[in-house]
């Protein structure tokens, strides 16, 4: 039997120093997990256990990239992250174990329909409107693992030239491992498997004409234009 049509093949992300890519299966992204966010947004850290939600792989955008403004929304917000990338299938993995299945790190962006979100969370509906868009997951070069030991860097972010969100990544409320591991206990992550982390507070609306950078010491910045509404 053949297909009635072939789909694109799955989105590739550069890798620092290398001219091999690292192609994208799946995203995950953790919700409230810096404290000052999660108060802006007017409500509390569950400190039980990190929650997440998902977008589709074809969220991935490189850096550098003008993207439209994008579809129903009047409300479209930046939002930091470090990201990191699984190298290695990590299935029920300790903490202590959960740094050795990494690939690497980037800056990145989760680009957020913010009205559609808010509307979904009053309603108790799933944010998928809100968060799994087109061009959202944007992303900067991997670094790999062995060049980048996660502490004390700055995480920020600039909306034309000034400064929105200023954070550490040591303000993160669940550390990259305890992520790992728990996120492990409910998939099967496998290489190509991206984790967005979480946002500092500072977040914030955009339109067409500004331009976005952010950045964590020792990784490639992450660079934004937002263009037109189509």
């Amino acid at each position: 039997m053949s297909r009635f049509f072939d789909l694109p093949p799955l989105p590739e992300v550069p890798v620092a120093g290398s001219d091999n890519t690292y192609p994208v299966r799946r995203i995950f992204c953790v919700g409230r997990n810096y404290a000052a966010h999660a108060a802006e947004m007017g409500v509390e850290v569950d400190r039980e256990a990190p929650f997440y939600f998902t977008k589709t792989p074809w969220a991935i955008c490189h850096t550098g990239a003008t993207i439209p403004y994008p579809l129903e929304t009047e409300n479209y917000h930046y939002e930091m992250e470090f990201v990191v990338a699984i190298g290695k299938p990590a299935f029920r993995v300790s903490e202590a174990d959960a740094l050795d299945h990494v690939f690497g790190y980037a800056c990145g962006l989760d680009m957020t329909r913010r009205d559609l979100q808010l509307a979904a969370r009053e309603k108790q509906r799933p944010w998928d409107l809100g968060k799994d868009v087109e061009h959202s997951a944007i992303i900067a070069p991997i670094c790999q693992a062995g060049e980048f030991e996660i502490g004390e860097q700055r995480i920020a972010l600039e909306v034309n030239g000034a400064v929105k969100q200023d954070s550490k990544l040591s303000d993160l409320i669940w550390s990259v491992p305890e992520i790992i591991a728990h996120l492990s206990r409910f998939y099967h992550l496998e290489p190509g498997d991206l984790i967005y982390t979480g946002t500092p507070a500072g977040v914030g609306a955009v339109v067409a004409g500004d331009e976005i950078v952010g950045t964590i010491d020792g990784l490639a910045p992450v660079t934004l234009k937002l263009g037109p509404a189509e």
